[in-house]
């Protein structure tokens, strides 16, 4: 088959021989440096669709993160709401305490006074 295709350079004089092996094998390296290309652009679009799918990941990682994050720091704003009414009871109690204990002295006194008073 391949006489054939060659059969129609037959008389062609050398220098056109010559002319028309410089463009097959021109051909035949454009057409190598085509597949390379192609190969090449290939492997690219894998690597950038790989990425994407990363990227892509991170988002919605960080988007977990975020809902996360929110929900600790509410978390945290409730905890301290209730330690802020924690504290704010306990001094309330701390104070009716010191109270109790103001008004268990004056009792002590009075009882002791009227000890006294009942022994002249």
């Amino acid at each position: 088959m391949s006489w054939a295709v060659e059969e129609w350079k037959e008389g062609l004089s050398p220098r056109v021989l010559q002319k028309i092996h410089e463009l097959e094998s021109q051909v035949d390296k454009l057409k190598k440096e085509r597949q390379q290309r192609q190969y090449q652009l290939e492997t690219l679009e894998a690597a950038l669709q790989k990425q994407k799918q990363k990227v892509e990941a991170e988002k919605n990682e960080s988007a977990i993160l975020k809902r996360e994050n929110q929900s600790l720091m509410e978390l945290c704003d409730n905890l301290e709401k209730a330690k802020q009414k924690i504290s704010h009871d306990l001094q309330v109690k701390e104070s009716q305490v010191n109270i109790q204990s103001g008004q268990l002295n004056s009792c002590k006194k009075d009882i002791e006074r009227l000890e006294q008073e009942l022994k002249r």
